[in-house]
């Protein structure tokens, strides 16, 4: 049947097909890099890590190209500089690596293409300057600001009425604005701010801005996915649409737009205040220490065990799951230690691809490796038994799984028995203090 995607703008299951079958382009929405990234923050990055893996196993690994952003200037940045008083170059540039870092151990592959913000700032004026002319935007005391009513397809992918519009975007009341609803192209920067010139005076540009000019430029005026957390639906991609479809008058600016649902903790909304945030970092380290398994594939099959669409909840009790999952399938390996097995492409599972092609369906998919292993374990015969063994680790390396040497996988000692509930907590206590202290 080929791939089939849920398309958040027309709100059913889509055939894939590509602008141009000979080149697939993905742009999905990345981090802004002013402090750790969070588990949140992992959950797209392996939604469309896998989709990347597939889109490449259908149309070939240079057919495809993922364009994935770095936002290293907006407001949050600035705040952090300030409370800090460290320079914004640094955070950053720290802040840029300890992400890249992060994810590498839950085996994403990088995008082909990762541009920055701040290396597209022409590319953003010129945007802004199509928007003006075309009569989209408007400047108004050294602001300017996209018109929403001179868009008569806005609200096109969040479906809301003006009124919800206006309260979701939280909108910032100005005197110089014509319309509550619009929203900022340029703003003005103090000399203290990161700013750069313009026909509108010194400034920065709007965060929604900034994707919209980054996709043009690597990947054209219309691209084929556009992805990220469903909590970007409103306002940013609905802005997004706006300002490229308005810039480039006529022109459809995404054929498939995807969103991950959202990640809970405990059943919980993450946040600061109920003290249940939880870095990538710290989730990493709290897996090394507590459940004594290479975390970032502990990680990644627990978000990969909901459907991306769907909502899923961290917890304790998910996460000794998920290693229980995975010494399942890591014990299979070992029973077949004495099967020689060289998994190709042509060894992944039907079972598995059919799964992904179905709005990438993870769950199933990790439940066909699961037979896999059940196959293996039973499996007598020496031909069998390295066909199944191929089979399993071609699948589970397709998912980004069982990358590990299958005797390393176990060499640890569970540090619940290894060590004290003591000496636990005062490792994660170590880890949050030089956290704290930005020691990473």
């Amino acid at each position: 049947m080929g791939l089939v995607l849920y398309n958040t703008l027309t709100r059913r299951k889509q055939p894939f097909e590509p602008l141009d079958a000979r080149h697939v382009g993905m742009y999905v929405c990345g981090p802004t890099v002013y402090d750790l990234a969070h588990i949140g923050n992992a959950r797209p990055v392996l939604v469309f890590d896998v989709l990347y893996r597939v889109l490449r196993r259908h149309y070939g690994d240079g057919a495809v190209t993922y364009v994935r952003n770095i936002t290293d200037v907006d407001d949050k940045i600035n705040a952090a500089a300030k409370a800090s008083g460290e320079p914004i170059a640094a955070i950053t540039a720290r802040t840029t690596a300890a992400f890249h870092a992060d994810i590498a151990e839950l085996n994403a592959l990088p995008p082909d293409v990762e541009p920055r913000a701040t290396e597209h700032i022409a590319e953003m004026i010129e945007m802004i300057e199509a928007l003006v002319a075309n009569g989209h935007a408007y400047e108004a005391e050294g602001h300017v600001l996209f018109h929403v009513p001179s868009d008569p397809h806005y609200g096109q992918l969040s479906r809301r009425d003006r009124d919800d519009m206006i309260a979701g975007a939280r909108v910032e009341v100005a005197p110089y604005k014509r319309d509550p609803a619009d929203f900022v192209l340029w703003k003005p920067s103090s000399d203290e701010l990161p700013g750069w010139d313009s026909p509108w005076g010194r400034g920065r540009p709007g965060w929604h801005l900034e994707c919209s000019a980054m996709s043009r430029k690597h990947l054209g005026t219309t691209i084929d996915i556009h992805g990220g957390g469903a909590d970007l639906i409103f306002p940013h991609h609905e802005n997004e649409i706006a300002q490229a479809e308005c810039a480039d008058a006529g022109s459809k600016f995404v054929r498939y737009w995807m969103h991950n649902g959202f990640l809970s903790v405990a059943g919980e909304k993450m946040s600061k205040s109920l003290g249940n945030f939880i870095t990538i970092r710290d989730a990493l380290e709290h897996i090394r220490v507590a459940l004594a398994r290479p975390p970032g594939e502990v990680i990644r099959l627990l978000m990969l065990s909901s459907h991306y669409r769907h909502p899923m909840d961290w917890s304790e009790d998910a996460l000794r799951q998920a290693r229980s999952n995975l010494d399942r399938l890591y014990t299979a390996l070992r029973n077949a230690a004495d099967v020689d097995a060289t998994p190709g492409p042509g060894d992944i599972h039907t079972a598995v691809i059919a799964a992904l092609d179905d709005d990438l369906n993870t769950p199933m998919a990790l439940s066909a490796l699961h037979m896999l292993a059940v196959g293996l374990n039973k499996a007598e015969g020496a031909t069998e038994r390295a066909r199944l063994k191929a089979s399993l680790l071609a699948s589970g390396q397709f998912l980004g799984l069982l990358t590990h040497d299958v005797e390393a996988w176990f060499q640890a000692t569970p540090a619940e028995t290894a060590l004290g509930e003591d000496e636990i907590e005062a490792r994660i206590a170590a880890r949050a203090a030089a956290r704290k202290g930005k020691d990473f």
